[in-house]
């Protein structure tokens, strides 16, 4: 895989797409939008199938409420917004209208994480991960492109169950070549003996570029696309940590609540391994997503200072 000459997608316009294809066949899917649906691309849906798409304006709160009672209904509704207004904005309505009955919902969120750009702060949703894992009975994935956001809605939708699927707001590298998607499973997408690499969304390709320069250096990753945040494949982590005794996390979200935390908990209960984490410790700004992803440590450079602090620390 030739890093420098990767495709660019956008994840957003994928799942509109997706969307529009997966409503030919399955006349259940309705879609609820939540005055953003331009921008997450759903109101492709709603130019498609006009009679099942529904505009809430911003309303998140009545948005969730009504999907909670569509799937009641027999449908498959479909939640679109931007992060920060799918998970935070109607927890309540979430939590009690949805996971407790664990009805048939589905909230596909875009312009998750630092790189909503110059959106700013209030935009940024880097604490969603963790307040979805809060909840019994959802199931939370983090695709790491669009090609595998595809494989993940066709899942989702096929699946009964409340799903939360974050996405991005800008192009993002295409790594993968097919839908090979597997649910509460990692992907294997680089070998190594050195150090494991657990990494999601937009991270993921980070992880491989800091590989391939550690390489250089006589420092082999393996790399594992952890995209399934919820159920986690545990068994995959733990084999990973006796094979390379050092993990290093990597993720676009608050270091609490998130990956870092999920496998931290997993490996201090079954196998206790040095870990590092490459995760968002503040509050950040508006600006070039480029720009911010540096300034608040995001970058394969602090992936491969990690990596380094990480097997300094391994259990001789």
């Amino acid at each position: 895989m030739n890093l420098n000459k990767l495709e660019m997608a956008e994840t957003r316009v994928t799942a509109g797409e997706t969307l529009v294809e997966l409503g030919k066949t399955n006349k259940n899917i309705v879609v609820l939008g939540g005055d953003l649906s331009k921008s997450t691309h759903a109101n492709k849906f709603g130019s498609a199938y006009p009679d099942r798409f529904y505009d809430f304006g911003p309303a998140e709160q009545n948005m969730v409420s009504v999907a909670a009672g569509l799937a009641s209904s027999g449908k498959i509704p479909i939640v679109s917004t931007f992060a920060v207004f799918g998970s935070s904005r109607p927890y309540d309505q979430i939590r009690v209208g949805v996971s407790q009955p664990n009805l048939n919902v589905k909230i596909i969120v875009t312009h998750a994480g630092l790189i909503t750009g110059q959106d700013g702060v209030s935009a940024q949703s880097i604490e969603d991960i963790a307040i979805m894992n809060a909840l019994p009975n959802f199931n939370i994935i983090v695709p790491a492109d669009s090609i595998e956001t595809k494989a993940a809605i066709k899942y989702a939708i096929n699946t009964n169950g409340p799903f939360y699927i974050r996405l991005s707001r800008p192009p993002t590298p295409i790594i993968h070549q097919s839908e090979n998607f597997k649910f509460s499973k990692s992907e294997l997408i680089r070998n190594g003996t050195d150090v494991t690499i657990v990494a999601c969304g937009i991270m993921v390709v980070a992880a491989l570029h800091a590989a391939n320069n550690l390489e250089k250096e006589g420092i082999t990753c393996k790399i594992l696309n952890m995209s399934t945040i919820k159920p986690v494949d545990t068994n995959s982590i733990l084999k990973a940590a006796k094979e390379t005794k050092a993990i290093v996390t990597a993720e676009d979200h608050f270091i609490n609540g998130g990956l870092s935390s999920i496998i931290s908990q997993i490996l201090s209960q079954n196998i206790p391994t040095p870990l590092e984490s490459i995760a968002i410790n503040q509050y950040a700004e508006s600006g070039n997503p480029e720009e911010l992803l540096k300034k608040y440590n995001l970058t394969n450079l602090d992936i491969e200072n990690a990596v380094k602090k990480v097997i300094s620390r391994k259990i001789k």
